[in-house]
């Protein structure tokens, strides 16, 4: 079985969007272990599209661009060595992390080998899985703004989770900083609230709910209450725009 998470898509986006969310592929037969790892992986920014087979996993890895996949050895199908063998026959040079619970340095090496770049046994800490995971894709990455962001007086270290706004900290939760994230990637362009369901939750947009409004509310009190300024504007029926103020 799969969960399978289609990129972000919107009819009514202009043609240079570029969704900024980056999706880690999660092939893991366990559902506990993988619930697990989902939640946690979600709270920290990333998108997750999960596969309990390892058949499955393997067109997911071909078909779809993930930052970096977290595979478990032992899965049906095929296996997670076999998954990630034909990965790199394919030439998909996807950073993964490989999961097993096998610990000998022999099953360490072969999964180095078969082209793994990390090798976590299981049991693990999800803290030193979240940081492998973002060395591995700080590596494969040339881009800088993996590390910092900033939007005019808005600053954002994703390192350090820290949100600043005019050298003022701004605290804020889980889903309000993924939030805002999204918005500072995207800074001028209008986000429907399909796109901000799709990112922040991971689910097709229900228009009977008010999830995102109200999520919209409790940043823009956070990062625009106390200032002139006000960066987060609602254009109704549309969507929502961050607006950096313009340089003089």
């Amino acid at each position: 079985m799969k969960v399978f998470i289609r990129p972000l898509v919107d009819r009514d986006s202009s043609k240079d969007y570029l969704p900024s969310v980056m999706r880690i592929l999660l092939v893991e037969d366990d559902p506990k272990i993988s619930a697990f790892i989902a939640q946690g992986l979600t709270q920290n920014g990333f998108a997750v599209d999960r596969s309990t087979d390892g058949r499955d996993g393997l067109h997911m890895a071909l078909t779809e661009n993930y930052a970096a996949a977290v595979v478990d050895v032992m899965l049906p199908g095929i296996d997670g060595l076999k998954l990630i063998e034909e990965m790199r026959k394919n030439r998909r040079n996807t950073p993964v992390i490989i999961l097993s619970a096998k610990h000998t340095v022999d099953d360490r090496v072969r999964g180095l080998q078969t082209g793994g770049d990390d090798y976590l046994p299981k049991p693990f800490s999800f803290a030193e899985l979240l940081a492998r995971l973002q060395a591995l894709i700080r590596r494969s990455t040339s881009s800088a703004e993996t590390t910092h962001l900033s939007a005019g007086p808005l600053e954002m270290n994703l390192l350090t989770r820290e949100v600043t706004r005019d050298a003022t900290l701004v605290s804020l939760q889980p889903r309000e900083f993924v939030l805002l994230e999204f918005f500072m990637r995207n800074p001028g362009k209008v986000l429907s609230k399909t796109m901000i369901m799709e990112h922040v939750w991971n689910y097709n947009f229900d228009p009977q709910t008010n999830v995102v409004d109200v999520l919209v509310c409790r940043l823009r009190n956070k990062i625009d209450r106390d200032f002139e300024y006000k960066m987060l504007s609602t254009l109704r029926g549309v969507g929502y725009v961050l607006k950096p103020p313009r340089k003089d």
